[in-house]
C-alpha cells in the first residue's frame, strides 16, 4: 500500500512540475509573440523552483541553487483549467468543454511548443504549387466558428479555393495565420499509407500483398508474415492485445513513447501471442509498424526518398515535420505524428486527388486500397468521422454520399479531410477540440453537404 502512495505521489509532483514548466514556456511564447495583453500587470511573477522538492533531481537541473531568491518567471492573466480528466496537462478530453483561455493554452501547446528532436522535419524546395482563389462566403460556417474549435476551413473545387476562413479573431484567429502548423496523430495514418503507395511505386516494397516477413523487429509476433494489406486495412487480428475503442487506452500502454522493439519485447515476443480473427481495429499501433517499414525497405534513402514526395510531389510550401526520431533508428523510432500548414493540408489531399484521376502508378495503388476496403462493423466514431468502411488507412463510405469515391482522413479534435477524387472537391478542417455538447460543429452541413452538392460560385 506505501509504494502504490509513492508511485501516485511522485506521479503528482511529476505532472505539477512538467505542467509548471510548460506554463513558464507558455507565457515566454505569449511575451516574444506580442500577446502582453495576457500577461500579469506589473510583471506579476511567480517561483518556479517552489514547484520542485528541494536539492531533487528536478530542483538541481533546473539550476535553482543558483537562485537563492527563487528562479521566477511571469505569469499570465488566463483563467486556464487544468487538472482532471477532462483537461490534463497531455490533452482535451473528448467530453470536455473548456473556455477560450484554455483553449489558448492547448493551441499553444499542439502548434507551437517546442517538441524538440520528436519530429523531423522535412522543409519545402522553391516549387510549391500555388492555388487560384474565387472565394465565396459563407455565413452558416462564420457562425459556427465563432463558437466551436473549429481553427480553419478550407474547401477547393474543379482548381480553385472557394472558402478559406480562419478562427474569429476574438475566439483563435488572433494566434493563426497560414504559417501555423496543427498537429494530429491519425491524419499522419492516412499520410503514411500514401507514402507508402510511393514506396511500392519506387520499387522498395513489392505491394499491398506483400508479406511482411523480412524485418527482424516484428520477428515472433502475430503481425510477422502478415500481408501488408491487413496492415493498411487494420484487422491484423490484434484486437485482444490493443483496443483503442474500448476504453481509450490498450494492453500496450503508451506505445506511442516506445520505440518499436521495445513494444515488441515487452508484449509480444516470446509472449505466444496469436491472431485472432480478422475484424476492423483501429488503432495507431499498427500504423506505426507500416512506417517503421518503410523506413526500413528505404534504408539509407530514408531522407531522399521522403524529401521527394514532400517536395516533388505534393509541393509543400512550408516544412512539415512528420515521424517520431527520438529512438534509435533500427529499433523502430518512427510514429505517424504530423504538423503541417493548413494549405499544406490541402496540398496534400489536392495530391492525392491528382494521382488517383491520372491514374498513375499511385494512383493505381490508391484505386487497389479503395477496392479492398473492409467494413467497419459499426464501430462508434465521432460524427465527423463516421464511415461504413476504411480502406488502406483511409475512411471510406460515408453516409449521405452513396456511390461517391471519397478518401477521408480523420483526426482526434474534429480534424477532417475529404477527398472527392471523382468531383475535384477538397474540404480541409483543422480543429483543435470537438464532442457531441458544445464543441460539436454540424457535420452534416460543413462536411457532408460541400462535397454531396458542391458550392455554387456568384
Amino acid at each position: 500500500m506505501n509504494k502504490i502512495i509513492i508511485i501516485l505521489t511522485l506521479s503528482l509532483l511529476t505532472s505539477s512540475n512538467l505542467l509548471a514548466e510548460n506554463f513558464n514556456k507558455f507565457n515566454q511564447w505569449l511575451l516574444k509573440n506580442g500577446y502582453s495583453q495576457y500577461l500579469k500587470e506589473g510583471g506579476a511573477k511567480f517561483d518556479i523552483c517552489a514547484s520542485y522538492k528541494k536539492n531533487s533531481d528536478a530542483w538541481l537541473n533546473k539550476e535553482c541553487g543558483n537562485y537563492p531568491k527563487g528562479k521566477m518567471t511571469m505569469m499570465n492573466n488566463l483563467n486556464i483549467k487544468i487538472g482532471n480528466k477532462a483537461l490534463s496537462a497531455t490533452n482535451i478530453a473528448y467530453h470536455s468543454n473548456p473556455n477560450r483561455d484554455t483553449l489558448i493554452y492547448y493551441l499553444w501547446k499542439y502548434s507551437y511548443r517546442d517538441r524538440g528532436t520528436h519530429l523531423k522535419e522535412f522543409k519545402p524546395s522553391n516549387n510549391s504549387y500555388d492555388f487560384k482563389f474565387n472565394l465565396i462566403e459563407d455565413k452558416f460556417l462564420k457562425k459556427q466558428m465563432k463558437t466551436k474549435g473549429i481553427l480553419s476551413y478550407l474547401y477547393y473545387q474543379d482548381g480553385e479555393v472557394l472558402i478559406d476562413e480562419f478562427s474569429p479573431k476574438e475566439r483563435l484567429g488572433e494566434f493563426l495565420n497560414n504559417e501555423t502548423k496543427f498537429y494530429s496523430m491519425s491524419m499522419g495514418k492516412s499520410v503514411t499509407s500514401y507514402i507508402l503507395g510511393h514506396a511500392i511505386c519506387e520499387g522498395y516494397i513489392d505491394g499491398v500483398d506483400a508479406r511482411v516477413n523480412d524485418w527482424p523487429v516484428i520477428k515472433d509476433s502475430l503481425y510477422h508474415n502478415q500481408k501488408l494489406i491487413n496492415f493498411l486495412n487494420m484487422n491484423t487480428g490484434d484486437q485482444k492485445y490493443i483496443d483503442e475503442f474500448e476504453d481509450g487506452t490498450s494492453k500496450l500502454g503508451a506505445y506511442e513513447d516506445r520505440d518499436i522493439e521495445t513494444t515488441m519485447r515487452s508484449h509480444f515476443r516470446n509472449k505466444n501471442t496469436k491472431k485472432s480473427k480478422d475484424r476492423y481495429n483501429y488503432n495507431g499501433f499498427v500504423t506505426q509498424l507500416i512506417l517503421n517499414y518503410i523506413k526500413f525497405k528505404t534504408s539509407e534513402d530514408y531522407d531522399k526518398f521522403y524529401s521527394k514526395v514532400f517536395n516533388d510531389k505534393i509541393k509543400i510550401k512550408n516544412s512539415i515535420r512528420y515521424g517520431f526520431t527520438s529512438f534509435q533508428e533500427e529499433n523502430g523510432n518512427g510514429h505517424p505524428n504530423i504538423m503541417a500548414a493548413r494549405f499544406d493540408y490541402l496540398r496534400i489531399a489536392k495530391a492525392i486527388m491528382d494521382d488517383y484521376q491520372n491514374d498513375t502508378c499511385v494512383g493505381k495503388y490508391l484505386k487497389e486500397i479503395h477496392k479492398r476496403r473492409i467494413p467497419k462493423g459499426g464501430v462508434n466514431e465521432p460524427a465527423f468521422n463516421s464511415t461504413k468502411s476504411y480502406g488502406g488507412q483511409f475512411h471510406m463510405d460515408f453516409p449521405g454520399l452513396k456511390d461517391k469515391i471519397i478518401f477521408g482522413m480523420g483526426g482526434y479534435g474534429g480534424n477532417a479531410i475529404l477527398i472527392d477524387v471523382e468531383n475535384s472537391r477538397i474540404l480541409v478542417i483543422n480543429s483543435l477540440h470537438y464532442n457531441n455538447t458544445n464543441y460539436k460543429y454540424n457535420h452534416k452541413k460543413l462536411i457532408l453537404d460541400p462535397i454531396e452538392k458542391g458550392k455554387q460560385i456568384n
